[in-house]
């Protein structure tokens, strides 16, 4: 990977006090999974991202829509039309990687669902968010790296002809390092989603609090017997329960509804 460069050219973000309402739509990226509050509930870079927004708008409200293991086909058919009725400020789409990680996946249908969604969603907003998700280094990565590349290749276009913003996570070596990762692999730490809550916040023109992709600290390797002890344990903890879901169809989304299903001001436990 290389550093994170600038986006395509797109519509300029609104000022920081047009920013009055916000809602978020996607899979467990953008539920917030693993950032785990004390209370059981997961908070992630949505919400950190409405809690500064609310900073700088009295008025501000925030819907938060999103669903974990939800494919794309999902997030259009239960997220979309709800969030275009809310006629937001801003509004957030990240989905589609959790298709392209699947054996068989149809990248051209999940293509097609994704400018469905876009071209629904950009005329009832006022700026509307797409990302290249980030990835975390090492083999499965390598494994889906075209796909995610053609995924991300088709948000890019999508961005142009709708006028939406860009924010490139994919090539930040930082996000990329494991330690910004969970133990179960497939989600963000918390400083890692504090990371993309600055992305998010820089690229719509909002002032640096930080530099979100500064490199973690050098250090040490993890030795063998540890690196060992870290995969079975992943395998048992994760791995296992993921492959019994996919072998009976269920999903770790099932059942749930979204946390912030309607656009309202926001309470102290965020």
């Amino acid at each position: 990977m290389t550093s994170a460069a600038p986006a395509s050219p797109a519509k300029s973000a609104q000022p920081p006090a047009a920013f009055r309402s916000f809602v978020a739509l996607g899979d467990s990226f953008t539920e917030g999974m693993s950032d785990l509050l004390p209370g059981g509930a997961y908070r992630g870079w949505a919400d950190v991202l409405a809690t500064r927004l609310a900073a700088l708008e009295p008025q501000f409200r925030y819907a938060n829509l999103a669903v974990r293991g939800k494919l794309i086909g999902q997030i259009a058919a239960d997220q979309v039309a709800p969030a275009a009725a809310m006629k937001a400020d801003l509004v957030t789409l990240v989905g589609g990687l959790n298709d392209v990680l699947r054996p068989g996946c149809d990248t051209a249908r999940v293509c097609a669902l994704l400018e469905e969604s876009v071209a629904t969603l950009a005329p009832s907003c006022g700026t509307l968010v797409l990302m290249r998700s980030p990835g975390r280094r090492g083999p499965v990565l390598e494994r889906y790296r075209a796909r995610m590349e053609q995924l991300f290749d088709f948000i890019d276009e999508l961005a142009a002809r709708h006028g939406a913003v860009v924010v490139d996570l994919f090539a930040s070596e930082a996000l990329g390092d494991p330690r910004m990762w969970a133990d179960d692999r497939l989600h963000l730490t918390a400083e890692g989603h504090r990371r993309v809550a600055e992305a998010v916040w820089q690229r719509l023109g909002l002032p640096p609090e930080a530099d979100w992709n500064t490199p973690l600290p050098s250090a040490d390797p993890p030795s063998w017997p540890a690196r060992r002890a870290a995969d079975l344990r992943f395998a048992r903890v994760h791995l296992l329960p993921w492959i019994g879901r996919r072998l009976t169809g269920r999903s770790s989304g099932d059942g749930r509804s979204p946390k912030r299903p309607e656009l309202a001001p926001l309470s102290c436990d965020l």
